[in-house]
């Protein structure tokens, strides 16, 4: 559901590379902060004269563009000091980490650069930062969450960017539950809230069927981000799946009122929550609002639904009218059927005769009872004789029989005291 994938920019990929390619004879002090428990500053050390040569040649190479003579000026020197292999790895896997398909061989050349712990300490703790940043591109995601790790034991530093990498990271390798300590850190450590630990934080949650906490999540990002219209209505839909629909219907209120709900499920489900909060008529109303504007479609379905609203609402006439469109294009019986039990119900009698005759026309279901009703349409009407044939009809279905029979002889006497022949 709500999947964030993480995907650097080449530029991204090479930060730091600006003090790589410096001139080898001035180097950057440490970056690390002064209170890091049991730091100590390492030696600055210098490369070889001869590799230094050869590095400002790469470095111009690269200045110029050509990469690719930077890099084969580079894999030549082949030194032989262990800060000079360094230092030249860290060259070649910041280079490679840049170009399109070389990840795996820029992993390797920065692994052989921090592993014998050489570099000096900005250098040293910005490959750790770039080897956690590649790895995620490569996805070797609990690789990432290593280097990740290596980085803020080197530098001390807590980094929210860096907790919502490894956020990720757990994600895609499928370790929901560890995400959460790592997004939590984030948002703690975020000055400004960022909805990115939030959000997948929430996926976390949602994806072990978390619903509570789910929740919870949810409301953080409305209260944080009130502004983005899909933080209601998702926190709507979780309200509904812990069954709080009071909640999910005000959520989705403030949404429709805010403009944020613009597709058609949307509406379908603020008209659910309506009616499951026994609202109906406004159900309806919002409906037909919205058939109107060409947002549903005027189907028989929709009609069918605009329908069974305002019968819940006891508007029996309006019921009826939706459930003839809906019969209209379909003739289905069943549309029929229902358009004359509310008519019937609304005292309308010859137009129950008429919807109930089209549904029996059409091969209805449960025959016998529309013919209880044609029978109580017609009595009331003053057709005893008509009611008199149905309610013939109606006492051939045993699950209505009993009444049918009861209704006969009442029938009978009405005739009879009009002087009407049954």
């Amino acid at each position: 559901m709500m999947k964030r994938t993480f995907k650097m920019s080449a530029v991204a990929l090479v930060m730091g590379v600006g003090s790589v390619l410096a001139a080898p004879a001035v180097l950057a002090q440490s970056a690390l902060p002064v209170e890091c428990p049991g730091y100590e500053r390492g030696k600055t050390q210098l490369v070889g004269e001869r590799t230094g040569k050869k590095v400002n040649a790469a470095f111009e190479a690269y200045n110029q563009d050509l990469v690719d003579e930077a890099l084969q000026i580079l894999i030549d020197i082949d030194p032989s000091d262990d800060f000079d292999k360094a230092y030249v790895g860290r060259f070649i896997g910041n280079l490679l980490a840049a170009k399109e398909g070389e990840g795996t061989k820029a992993l390797g050349y920065l692994k052989s650069a921090v592993e014998p712990k050489v570099l000096n300490d900005t250098e040293h703790s910005q490959t750790l930062k770039l080897l956690g940043d590649l790895s995620m591109q490569e996805q070797k995601y609990t690789d990432a969450v290593k280097w990740y790790d290596k980085w803020m034991e080197f530098t001390c530093k807590q980094d929210p960017d860096v907790y919502t990498r490894m956020g990720q990271a757990f994600y895609e390798s499928k370790q929901l539950d560890k995400m959460i300590e790592p997004l939590d850190k984030a948002i703690a450590l975020y000055e400004e809230p960022n909805k990115n630990p939030y959000v997948l934080k929430l996926t976390s949650f949602y994806e072990r069927k978390m619903y509570p906490q789910t929740v919870a999540v949810a409301e953080e990002l409305v209260r944080h981000f009130p502004e983005t219209g899909r933080w209601w209505s998702q926190l709507g839909l979780f309200y509904m799946l812990v069954e709080d629909y009071k909640k999910a219907l005000s959520t989705f209120e403030i949404a429709y009122q805010r403009g944020f709900l613009d597709k058609e499920n949307q509406i379908k489900a603020l008209a659910q929550l309506y009616s499951t909060n026994d609202i109906p008529y406004k159900a309806a109303k919002l409906l037909e609002k919205h058939v109107a504007s060409g947002m549903l479609k005027d189907d028989a379905e929709m009609l069918a639904n605009i329908a069974n609203s305002y019968h819940q609402s006891r508007d029996y006439v309006t019921a009826a009218n939706y459930y003839a469109k809906a019969a209209e294009k379909t003739q289905d019986p069943e549309y029929y059927r229902k358009q004359g039990t509310l008519l019937l119900v609304a005292e309308d009698y010859k137009g129950a005769i008429k919807a109930l005759q089209n549904a029996l026309e059409r091969g209805a279901d449960d025959v016998g009872k529309i013919h209880f009703s044609l029978m109580e349409a017609n009595f009331y009407a003053g057709d005893f004789k008509g009611a008199y044939e149905h309610v013939v009809e109606a006492k051939k279905d045993k699950t209505i029989r009993r009444n049918a029979a009861a209704w006969e002889p009442y029938i009978k006497e009405k005739a009879k005291n009009r002087g009407i022949s049954l």
